[in-house]
């Protein structure tokens, strides 16, 4: 591939966690010898000045390209990649500690078939060509709980705009969360961003791996909330 990192057009506010507690030395041997290897690696330029766009069928090796945006440790993320061999992943999160987590699974794991993006998913979303993801995934994310703060959440306009270019037609977004307003939100939000609902309650999918962030929620008397939409279009 080309010797290209990718771009970051412009610069933005981003509000989440980036560092958390002081990582292990265990931790730290793993994002200093596996991060690189792991993180979307180039991108080849467009014949248009400025834009760079990843190669995803080369990346993926012409495999079904799934996204999850922010993986938090990787569970999930490293479930479905051993689940779905013939699939390749793509996994997006800026918070330092959880990307260590991971890549201590991927490690063990040896698995080949997911990268990551150890960044602010719109930068992503920005290399991505159109209609290139068949699904993608948000799991209890950030629920920014003071209403001030609600522009910030992932199922907003902009956010969601941005995913459903990137989407192909009848690709799956699923979403869980244990945060009622959240769930409030995605409801009014998602639709409107090209969507339709296929289902919303309390069962998890049949492939889905119970999460650290779930377990807390259960512990913490907070119910999940399972949500799938189908993006719309031919």
């Amino acid at each position: 591939m080309s010797d290209q990192p990718i771009p970051q057009p412009e610069r933005r506010n981003f509000y989440g966690r980036i560092h958390g507690k002081t990582l292990r030395a265990s931790q730290k041997t793993y994002l200093a010898e596996g991060l690189e290897a792991l993180s979307v690696p180039r991108v080849t330029r467009e014949a248009n000045p400025g834009r760079a766009v990843l190669d995803v069928g080369r990346l993926t090796g012409g495999r079904p390209l799934w996204l999850e945006v922010g993986f938090g440790g990787g569970e999930h993320l490293v479930h479905m990649a051993k689940a779905y061999p013939d699939v390749f992943l793509l996994g997006c999160e800026p918070f330092v500690n959880g990307i260590a987590m991971l890549l201590g699974k991927v490690r063990d794991g040896g698995l080949d078939n997911l990268l990551i993006h150890p960044g602010d998913v719109r930068d992503l979303f920005e290399v991505l060509p159109e209609a290139c993801v068949s699904k993608a995934f948000l799991n209890y994310p950030d629920p920014w709980p003071k209403a001030r703060h609600h522009r910030r959440r992932f199922v907003t306009p902009g956010y969601l705009g941005a995913l459903a270019r990137v989407l192909q037609p009848g690709a799956e977004f699923r979403v869980a969360t244990d945060i009622a307003d959240y769930v409030r939100q995605t409801r009014d939000e998602v639709p409107v961003a090209g969507f339709d609902v296929v289902s919303d309650g309390a069962a998890p999918w049949a492939d889905w791996p119970s999460t650290r962030y779930e377990q807390k929620a259960l512990r913490e008397g907070r119910p999940p909330h399972y949500l799938t939409y189908r993006r719309r279009g031919q």
